[in-house]
């Protein structure tokens, strides 16, 4: 068996299509639903059981779950960036990591992939490099990307990467991300905008080296996520922490850009002012480092952005019902 935690989630559950795609459904998912629509992300997949994350807990630490499970994709956690409760923070994305790492640490034949984030990284004035040496080094923004640093330093520290991989994604976008709400990517939030009044809205520029809408992010389309992911589930000899992006940053008018040409409309940007307070927190410019990752044989060509976007709003939010049902939300 595999557990799947967050699988219900944005990558979770494309790490679950693409298992059923190579033929495994012998899944357990682990998620907690509440009151979101997250449960429309599971509609169509094929798995073995689900799990509510704090029954799974208890089972777990009473051992249910010593036996037959051959790899776990820890991707459950909160993501909000804007997320205060720093209790909830700590106790949903490090203790709980740190339960489930402990319970399956070096377990022989285990494959343990666990997300950590591009967070960690902070306003990336000590660069994007995916070394093992820069981890303390780094200053976090935000306490969702704090949380994810403590997990990074735990893992390291206790030797728990000698037998684990640490994925820091980038800036993901793509299909089942509708219920993130304010955490939703650029690109779908420009999506519903342009539908709706033909208009995106991106923020000002407050540095005068970045045009508005020049602000870059190293986008990658979640397809090309999930190839990493399973790449090391195909590699249980390499270990440790990786970057998760493309190396190749954009800025947002070539999102903006590329969406409008996707909806065959023409250009039309707005741009606002950011949120008060934002200014002082708000990350002008990412690029993952991803020679540590070509190094370990992955050799894939990453979808160019134009591309991913053209995948996204053609084959997916033209074609699914729940882009009616979460636009305006």
């Amino acid at each position: 068996m595999i557990i799947v935690t967050g699988g219900a989630g944005f990558i979770g559950s494309n790490i679950v299509r693409a298992l059923n795609e190579a033929g495994e459904d012998k899944i357990l998912i682990v998620d907690h639903l509440g009151m979101s629509e997250k449960w429309r992300n599971l509609v169509e997949l094929q798995y073995l059981d689900y799990e509510h994350k704090d029954n799974f807990l208890e089972k777990l630490e009473k051992g249910l779950f010593d036996h037959g499970v051959w790899a776990v994709f820890h991707m459950g956690a909160c993501s909000s960036t804007t997320e205060t409760d720093c209790d909830y923070l700590m106790r949903n994305n490090f203790e709980f990591s740190r339960r489930l790492a402990t319970r399956f640490a070096a377990k022989p034949g285990l494959r343990y992939i666990y997300a950590s984030s591009a967070a960690t990284y902070g306003d990336g004035s000590v660069g994007y490099s995916d070394d093992h040496s820069t981890i303390a080094t780094l200053r976090p923004l935000n306490m969702y990307g704090y949380s994810k640093q403590l997990f990074d330093m735990w893992a390291l520290k206790t030797g728990f990467l000698k037998s684990a991989v640490g994925l820091k994604y980038f800036n993901v976008f793509g299909p089942n991300e509708y219920h993130k709400g304010s955490m939703r990517s650029v690109a779908l939030r420009a999506y519903f905008q342009a539908t709706d009044s033909q208009v995106v809205k991106l923020f000002k520029s407050f540095r005068p080296e970045y045009a508005h809408g020049g602000q870059q992010r190293d986008f990658i389309y979640v397809k090309d996520a999930v190839r990493i992911t399973l790449h090391f589930l195909e590699r249980p000899e390499v270990n440790g922490i990786f970057n998760a992006g493309t190396g190749t940053p954009r800025n947002f008018n070539d999102l903006a850009g590329a969406l409008f040409s996707a909806l065959r409309l023409e250009p039309n940007i707005e741009y606002i002012d950011m949120p008060e307070g934002l200014e002082k927190r708000y990350q002008y410019y990412t690029c993952a480092q991803m020679n540590k990752l070509r190094f370990t044989g992955f050799r894939n060509e990453f979808m160019p952005l134009e591309d991913a976007v053209q995948d996204y709003v053609c084959n997916y939010l033209q074609k699914d019902p729940r882009s009616e049902f979460y636009a305006g939300t």
